[in-house]
Parts: structure tokens; sequence; C-alpha cells
């Protein structure tokens, strides 16, 4: 009998061991990232270079880097960076989709504060070192 109750003893032993492992698998979620498709560049397309002074810019990231992104955005414009140092935009752009004048209007339509100045084409962009 006392072999009975230590068999049963055991068995309940490694039942409770066995059942309360606690082996979780991760949860693998899968999630959507919405991606713009790339712009379409025309091979044959005549390209300009301009650059222009804004100001009314107060931070690198909120100020510098929108302005950047909706000059990006335009249809026909190839490349923009705008340098919140030197209060410098920096677009390539096509000829005969993108002007100078809407340039300047996309960037005053981001915020009233944004004033555009000194739009010149250049044939280079101007160096990061260069005194202005």
């Amino acid at each position: 009998m006392n072999a009975l109750k230590n068999i049963i003893a055991i068995a309940m032993i490694a039942l409770i061991t066995i059942s309360c492992k606690n082996e979780t698998k991760p949860e693998v979620k899968t999630i959507e990232v919405a991606t713009e498709a790339p712009k379409k560049l025309d091979p044959n397309a005549t390209y300009a270079k301009a650059e222009f002074t804004i100001d009314g810019m107060t931070c690198a990231i909120g100020c510098a880097k929108t302005i950047e992104k909706k000059i990006a955005k335009m249809e026909g414009v190839k490349s923009a960076t705008v340098d919140f140092d030197r209060k410098l935009a920096m677009v390539e752009y096509n000829e005969v989709k993108v002007t100078p004048t809407s340039l300047e209007e996309t960037v005053t339509k981001v915020a009233d504060i944004y004033k555009v100045s000194d739009m010149k084409t250049v044939d280079v962009f101007s160096e990061k070192d260069a005194v202005q």
C-alpha cells in the first residue's frame, strides 16, 4: 500500500510539473507599410538646378525637412535639399514641369512665415563650406 501511495505521489508531482510549464511562443505580427512608388524621371528631360534662400525657418527637423519633403514631392523635381544652417535650398528639376515661381509657391504654402529670396539658376550647387 505504501508503494501505491508513493507511485501516486510521484505521478501527481510529475503531472503538476509538466502541466505548469509556461512555454509561450512569440506572437508574430505582420505590419504593412505604405510606400510610395518611386518617381519616374523623364530621361529626355532637361534638368536645371536652382538655389534660393529660405527665411523664417526655426529648426532643422520641423521646418527644413518639411519644406524639403514638399519640394521633393513636386512633379518634375529630381532632388531637393534644404540646409537649415545656411538657410539654403538646392533643387534639381525638370524645366518643363517646374518653374522657379512654382518652387517659391510650394515653399510659401508650407507656412506663411517662410520667405524665398535670392532665387538663382546654377550649373553646380554651392559647397557646404562656402561662405555666403
